[in-house]
């Protein structure tokens, strides 16, 4: 046992690097290291003989191991400083020339929106990414059974041990605030909500976190009238054109009755959209009157209050109007991406300026 003693810490004292050194370990306790056979030869001992000769292994296999580790971790250090030294950098040299930093399109469609919708009336609400059960689906009129509560749809947050209450959310849209607003403000109400949301998907046009806006007016004597203007005016402004023409679908939304899907008319000549002309189709949103369930959880008396609600994808309406061809690309962090699509971070949009100079 000295002499094996002796020959591995010499051998494990000379290696120069990782590859080595686990060549030694194997040889010396691997599965048919040689350290590792006389173990095995224990069992063909004589009682008083394994007395003796067990703790001797044990104590060499020890401390051959801790030899091993103690080479591993002062090759580490020895490549460590290795690499400092070839990376070092004197930071007293000059910094590189400042470039401008650019707006994400995310921020920049917001922007645009909130100025639109400002100019109709409309003021900015917010309310938590994380919330509760209740907001995001009952307050909402979406029964329990709907398939936007399963776990393949929604992001449900961990429960306390012990916890047997409805486990929250991450939002799937932003109509939570819808009912946040109506408990603050009461009625009359006219709000947009823009803000990230949540759902379980990936794919070219699908992100797990994505951003909508959705807008609500509450008053006496609101109808779909009112509902077809203000988008007809939003779509106009916001696609900078002069006339459009929009296609009400009817559909269902739990917290919408009646409720309407909204199109708009284009053309995709040369691969190139345009708004307000050609034969084609484009579905842009969801819309329709609020559902009286929806006033009445808000704290709103429905007898006396109506309104309508709308909502888009922000992401979706910045890939249409500046030809951005895949969702997945907003999340990636890509300064050529950003450079390209960016936009100055001097020019604030407004109706009166241009939205997108």
């Amino acid at each position: 046992m000295d002499d094996l003693k002796a020959k591995y810490l010499g051998l494990i004292a000379a290696a120069a690097d990782e590859a080595a050194l686990e060549d030694l370990r194997v040889q010396a306790i691997g599965k048919k290291g040689e350290i590792s056979l006389k173990m095995r030869a224990l069992g063909q001992m004589s009682p008083e003989e394994r007395q003796l000769a067990g703790p001797a292994l044990n104590a060499l296999k020890d401390e051959i191991t801790s030899a091993l580790s103690a080479k591993k971790a002062a090759l580490g250090d020895a490549a460590l400083d290795e690499r400092l030294r070839g990376e070092w950098l004197d930071v007293t040299l000059p910094a590189r020339g400042r470039r401008q930093g650019t707006i994400h399109p995310i921020s920049q469609v917001t922007e645009e929106v909130t100025a639109i919708f400002a100019e109709m009336g409309f003021s900015v609400a917010e309310g938590p990414r994380i919330d509760s059960d209740w907001y995001n689906f009952d307050a909402l009129n979406i029964p329990g059974h709907h398939p936007a509560r399963a776990e393949m749809d929604t992001f449900y947050m961990a429960r306390a041990e012990g916890d047997n209450r409805p486990p929250n959310v991450l939002r799937t849209h932003t109509s939570p605030v819808q009912i946040r607003s109506m408990e603050a403000m009461g009625a009359p109400l006219r709000i947009i909500c823009p803000g990230g949301v949540y759902r379980a998907d990936y794919d070219q046009t699908h992100t797990p976190m994505f951003h909508q806006v959705e807008g609500l007016a509450l008053d006496t004597d609101i109808s779909m009238a009112n509902l077809k203007w203000v988008l007809e005016e939003f779509v106009k402004a916001y696609f900078e054109v002069d006339h459009v023409d929009l296609r009400f679908r009817a559909s269902h939304f739990p917290f919408t009755e009646p409720s309407a899907e909204v199109d708009i008319r284009c053309s995709w000549e040369g691969g190139t959209l345009k708004v307000g002309e050609g034969d084609d189709w484009l579905e842009i949103l969801g819309s329709g009157m609020v559902h009286p369930k929806v006033i009445a959880a808000g704290g709103i008396d429905p007898e006396i209050y109506q309104g309508f609600a709308f909502g888009m994808g922000i992401d979706r309406i910045a890939m249409l109007k500046y030809g951005i061809p895949d969702l997945r690309a907003f999340f990636d962090s890509d300064l050529r991406w950003l450079r390209h699509y960016g936009f100055s971070a001097l020019d604030m949009p407004n109706l009166h300026g241009g939205l997108s100079r």
